[in-house]
């Protein structure tokens, strides 16, 4: 399983940075996970978008959706060539209701509710599903397949299970909106980098991944205060290809 960041940055990206998204592909299966600014234009450099298999959107906020809006017009263009035939499944929470109901865009996208506790299968991918504690429903999701298991936090604040969930993950993809200068305030609706390895420590998580990284946050800071409780500890870089589990091609 391959995982490859196209945008890792929130609420809004630096110069020449993306929101969130994240390419997840095993054999010939194309998932991608979340479609945040930037994110169109950065997938592009991976493959021909028009070969996706699905989206999954964790939460409906824009800095992790506002490309579907965009790709909408690309893959008309692909269908009118002849270069995709059917619309694209995307999965997205039910609410906030206004913002589910503008995914949908003539035939282009097959919209279909995802919701907490929903299992699906995507190709070689199992997805189990966990409500989030953010502004708006979000979910947490763990994609496993044959070579090993991928935990996304979503976007989301400290809660009672999050721990368990995330038990035994290969690569914890997790936010860490914030740092601990940050939680001083308490802040809602993100987690600090020390709050995600404490996470990552007590699940036994065998690689920790950081992202959705503030545009004004020094990332040195983040990684030192991660480290405290997980030392291995890595920043999400855009453009760079990680391997869930083992590769298998």
């Amino acid at each position: 399983m391959k995982l490859t960041v196209l945008g890792c940055h929130g609420p809004y990206p630096p110069p020449g940075g993306a929101c969130s998204g994240y390419l997840l592909r095993e054999g010939e299966c194309n998932l991608l996970i979340d479609c945040g600014n930037g994110v169109l234009s950065r997938l592009q450099e991976h493959m021909e978008y028009y070969k996706l298999d699905a989206v999954l959107l964790s939460h409906l906020h824009p800095d992790h959706i506002s490309d579907i809006m965009i790709m909408r017009y690309a893959l008309a263009m692909a269908e009118n060539k002849g270069l995709r035939r059917g619309p694209l499944k995307l999965y997205a929470p039910l609410e906030p209701g206004e913002e589910f109901e503008r995914l949908p865009y003539k035939n282009i996208y097959s919209v279909e509710p995802l919701a907490a506790e929903q299992p699906i299968k995507i190709g070689p991918f199992f997805i189990q599903t966990r409500a989030t504690v953010h502004a708006v429903p979000g979910l947490a999701m763990s994609i496993q397949s044959s070579s090993g298991t991928l935990v996304y936090s979503g976007d989301t604040e400290f809660f009672e299970g999050l721990e368990k969930f995330v038990s035994g993950a290969d690569l914890f993809l997790c936010e860490a909106n914030f740092q601990e200068q940050d939680l001083l305030n308490n802040p809602a609706n993100h987690l600090s980098a020390s709050q995600a390895a404490m996470v990552a420590a007590s699940a036994g998580a065998k690689r920790l991944l950081l992202t959705h990284h503030h545009p004004d946050r020094d990332r040195k800071v983040s990684i030192t205060e991660a480290q405290k409780h997980y030392p291995a500890v890595e920043m999400a870089v855009e453009g760079e290809t990680y391997i869930v589990g083992s590769s298998v091609e």
